[in-house]
């Protein structure tokens, strides 16, 4: 099912840039995440892709998380390289926050760091304006650290934008069960509060995408919210993901209209619907898993506010970045 509805999608993608030609409204964003995964060695990789992400001049792009590998040394330097690199992006770049930045950082391999001290260093590296976006050309963005300030002026890594009436969104959800562990009072208590600010800041955004009278809603994070070995059919409640997908199915239920969650985590590339915690389809949402790791590529996002679906999807392929 899965491969039909990716060449589905890649087919209807395919009519769309005459289309999007002749509609002033109509506009391109590319996503991407989980690189670059080998540092040093997917540096070179991951320069490529953004030459070739230039050249196609997109509205923006989306980087879903995971700047390195899990067992990359959290380093200030390795952070420091991809910052560098994000700066490269000749259009405006927004970033969200991957697991393998701080919740994995315990590990040895990773240099035995503090997580949440790691999670501080991210915010302050990479957000220190949250209210514009990365890249050479910033644009603005409204960080839930300003627009929610009493309650969440911590999340400066969630942000929001709109372009040509399509309401955009970046949540801090990643993988490691959303940085939930309930044996560690410490990181538990950090995952209660974060997942507080998401789930408001969601809500918050359909509301805000209903009020506008908006024509869609991109949601992007970097964790993919199912991927839970289990043999019963619904999410358990022990999982992180739970509250966040049910603020999706809650929100997207009220909105009636296109909504695309984008997403890596498993670092294939993947179209097909987005499932609520009982795997059942939840209407009118898409989700977009990206490439990632050793598939240094992207997806080509074709958006088209005034046709029914909206969006369409090409893959951009770095031919000198194929795995061997």
């Amino acid at each position: 099912m899965k491969s039909i509805v990716l060449a589905l999608g890649i087919a209807i993608a395919a009519c769309l840039p005459q289309k999007a030609a002749a509609q002033s409204r109509a506009f391109t964003f590319v996503a991407l995440g989980d690189m670059p995964y080998a540092i040093p060695g997917d540096v070179v990789k991951f320069d490529r892709l953004i030459a070739a992400i230039n050249a196609t001049k997109p509205a923006f792009s989306i980087h879903v998380g995971d700047i390195k590998s899990g067992s990359t040394p959290c380093s200030d330097e390795n952070f420091r390289k991809v910052l560098e690199q994000f700066g490269t992006f000749d259009q405006p770049l927004v970033y969200t926050i991957g697991d393998n930045e701080w919740t994995d950082c315990h590990r040895e391999s990773a240099g035995r760091f503090d997580p949440l001290e790691r999670l501080a260093k991210v915010r302050a590296m990479f957000f220190a304006k949250p209210d514009g976006s990365l890249g050479k050309t910033a644009m603005p963005v409204e960080s839930q650290s300003r627009a929610m300030a009493e309650r969440f002026s911590t999340f400066v890594e969630n942000a929001r934008f709109e372009k040509n009436g399509v309401v955009f969104a970046t949540v801090h959800v990643v993988g490691s069960n959303n940085g939930f562990e309930a044996g560690d009072l410490k990181n538990a208590t950090e995952f209660f509060e974060r997942n507080r600010a998401n789930v408001a800041w969601i809500d918050d955004t359909f509301a805000k995408a209903k009020e506008r009278d908006a024509k869609a809603i991109v949601l992007a994070w970097q964790a993919d919210a199912w991927d839970i070995a289990q043999r019963e059919g619904e999410i358990p409640r022990a999982s992180g993901f739970v509250d966040t997908i049910r603020a999706v199915e809650r929100g997207a239920r009220a909105f009636g209209r296109p909504v695309l969650v984008v997403y890596g985590d498993r670092h294939v590339f993947e179209i097909g619907p987005f499932l609520n915690t009982s795997r059942k389809p939840v209407p009118n949402v898409t989700a977009l898993m990206v490439m990632g790791a050793s598939q240094v590529h992207a997806v080509k996002v074709l958006v088209d506010p005034d046709s029914p679906g909206v969006f369409g999807f090409v893959p951009l392929i770095v031919p000198e970045n194929r795995a061997n």
